[in-house]
């Protein structure tokens, strides 16, 4: 399976990724756990670039590019060959996080994002896409004491950025799982894991290529 956790910051991907990981590996799954940006060779000094606060100004079409191009080469070269292998690959943000940051949060045409990011990663969609759910003003306050530029954007942009995920979900709820990430940490997983496990227990989905809308 290829799954994506997605959300807002503060969001709790990346203990969900975590717990989820371990579940399946007690499971005798061959898992593979990866972020974006910045988990390839290149990617540390594109995350550099993304996220030091001294970038502030930006432009926002260098943004989505920039993250356009982080994520054709992680899909390339480390997405692709997991699954190749036959793994379980979980990565901590994806291609609806370009959707719902630069799509929605930024003054960009959304459907031009998601043709740069569809032609990035060749088409390839997650099986699944959690999108942790939490209201921007808790999520900031359990970000980092150091804001990153994200971080350190005005609250109204994040709340577009929340409504751009949840509008993602919206229209294709079968290839997506929304739970409250304002729950305790415990509740969240149980949730994920439930679903997880209910879409083991059918019949492995043929690998989705399409494009987002």
């Amino acid at each position: 399976m290829f799954i994506a956790f997605e959300g807002g910051e503060g969001a709790g991907k990346s203990t969900q990724v975590r717990r989820l990981a371990a579940h399946l590996r007690d499971l005798g799954r061959d898992v593979l756990e990866t972020h974006e940006p910045g988990d390839t060779r290149i990617g540390p000094a594109v995350r550099a670039l993304l996220l030091d606060p001294a970038n502030a100004g930006l432009s926002a079409r260098a943004e989505a590019l920039l993250y356009a191009a982080d994520r054709a080469e992680h899909v390339d070269a480390v997405v692709r060959p997991a699954l190749q292998r036959g793994a379980d690959v979980l990565t901590d943000r994806y291609v609806d996080s370009s959707l719902a940051y630069q799509g929605a949060g930024r003054p960009l045409d959304p459907q031009a994002v998601a043709a740069v990011n569809a032609w990035a990663v060749d088409g390839l969609l997650p099986d699944l896409t959690v999108v942790l759910d939490v209201d921007p003003d808790l999520g900031l306050r359990r970000a980092s004491v150091t804001p990153d530029r994200l971080e350190s954007e005005p609250l109204e942009f994040h709340r577009r950025v929340r409504t751009g995920f949840l509008q993602l979900a919206a229209r294709d709820p079968a290839r997506y799982l929304v739970v409250d990430a304002a729950l305790p940490a415990d509740a969240v997983q149980a949730a994920v894991l439930a679903e997880v496990d209910r879409r083991l227990a059918a019949d492995p989905p043929d690998r989705a290529v399409g494009a987002w809308r």
